[in-house]
């Protein structure tokens, strides 16, 4: 019995060892292949606009945030005749609804007439249903969303309008990034992820043709969204399912990243807040992976990347579920010493993820302007394993919630944490 235990624990440390590995290959990768990094940032110079864009920002009981969100997009640096903002409620969502037609009729006085409405009064009341409902109303040749907190960038059009006319692209990633880094114990690590994932990680998906895309700042053609009939209504991480149905056409997916130009957002207020937003992701990613989309992609590399992504909460809820047996089993067991050094490796390799990490903070910092301070350093040394630990706990609720059949939405509250950062200097970090 023991040989089987210390077989296992040999077996679930490569497993794990390898899988640590290839995460942090993917947060370092355009470092690591620096020719991938200057050509995902954004165009220095601009064409003169020519396409037409309409933004879609779907809220719900968004009254805190959706004004200064509607007045920002509407006074973007781009012609507002090539510009349509459509902010889609649901009709129960009165709140919302009053304070975007205030803002609205407030614009108007003043001569923007490019913001209108948009209510629908049908299930399922989520994100997607509202997107396509909002979709039958869209005339510019580009659609895009921004969510209702989101800080877009004033140039973000004139970048997206040079990238699609010069590259002849239908599909545009552009950077998100959270911003409240130093709200509490988790925003930092939240905050990391936002900025590997869209500086680094997003550029191999895209390299590769298999790209979970965004749920905001992400750009379609208009004709393409409506050729595959729109967003998934039942799918709780629909941006990602879309994007991955899109690159199985063979569609190419531009990734661009650049810290000038980045949508910022706000980490979840609450850890109770940040634990049901991670669980539906989490439970969307589930959820695509047995609809099979990534079956449909032409290449081997395409489907494993693809298949790799979406199986990842399964990960880290196993990891959520051994680490306890673990804890158990070295005070239990007097494993030999092979054994005890071999099932080190995935502790080494997070603390590797960790170094990365720190490093990270320091250019995340120094891009926008932000002070980096050792206190915040050894803040997130203390809770580097908690964390994780939240995020396989995460990933444990949300096999739960996909084995008991609950695929209801659970909302993440917004209350403009990151507009309260001022505006820093537009620096582009170096490796």
């Amino acid at each position: 019995m023991e040989s089987l235990i210390y077989a296992g624990l040999v077996v679930i440390s490569l497993v794990l060892s390898v899988q640590a590995g290839h995460v942090l290959y993917l947060m370092l990768y355009t470092w690591d292949q620096p020719e991938t990094e200057q050509p995902a940032r954004a165009p220095d110079e601009f064409v003169e606009p020519y396409l037409s864009f309409t933004a879609i920002v779907p809220a719900r009981h968004e009254e805190a945030v959706i004004a200064a969100t509607i007045e920002r997009i509407v006074r973007s640096n781009y012609p507002s005749s090539l510009l349509q903002v459509l902010v889609v409620c649901s009709a129960d969502d009165t709140g919302t609804i009053q304070e975007a037609a205030d803002k609205i009729d407030e614009l108007r006085a003043e001569g923007y007439y490019n913001a209108e409405l948009v209510i629908f009064d049908d299930q399922p009341i989520n994100k997607p249903h509202g997107l396509n409902h909002a979709l039958r109303y869209a005339e510019g040749d580009v659609v895009t969303i921004f969510d209702a907190e989101d800080e877009m960038h004033p140039d973000i059009l004139n970048v997206v309008n040079t990238v699609m006319c010069t590259e002849d692209v239908n599909v545009v990633q552009a950077g998100v990034q959270l911003m409240n880094y130093n709200s509490n114990w988790y925003s930092t690590f939240n905050v990391l992820e936002y900025f590997f994932w869209f500086k680094s990680r997003l550029h191999h998906h895209a390299r590769y043709g298999s790209t979970p895309l965004g749920g905001n700042t992400c750009f379609f053609s208009r004709e393409l969204l409506l050729s595959v009939n729109g967003w998934d209504e039942n799918n709780l991480t629909e941006d990602a399912e879309i994007g991955l149905r899109i690159s199985a056409l063979g569609e190419r997916i531009r990734v661009v990243y650049d810290d000038r130009y980045v949508t910022k957002e706000e980490t979840p207020p609450t850890l109770g807040s940040f634990i049901r937003q991670r669980t539906r992701w989490n439970q969307g990613f589930m959820q695509t992976l047995r609809k099979g989309v990534w079956r449909q992609m032409p290449t081997r590399h395409q489907r494993f990347l693809a298949c790799y992504t979406l199986a990842f909460p399964y990960v880290q809820a196993i990891v959520g579920l051994y680490t306890p047996a673990a804890l158990i089993m070295m005070v239990a067991l007097h494993a030999p010493v092979g054994v005890a050094l071999f099932s080190l490796l995935p502790v080494l390799l997070l603390i590797a993820h960790l170094v990365t990490a720190i490093v990270g903070l320091r250019e995340f910092t120094e891009a926008h302007g932000l002070t980096y301070s050792s206190g915040t350093v050894i803040k997130m040394i203390l809770t580097w394993l908690p964390y994780q630990m939240v995020l396989a706990y995460a990933a444990v609720r949300a096999v739960r919630r996909q084995l008991a059949g609950q695929g209801n939405w659970e909302k993440t509250t917004h209350l403009g944490a990151h507009r309260a950062i001022p505006e820093g200097k537009a620096v582009s970090g170096g490796a």
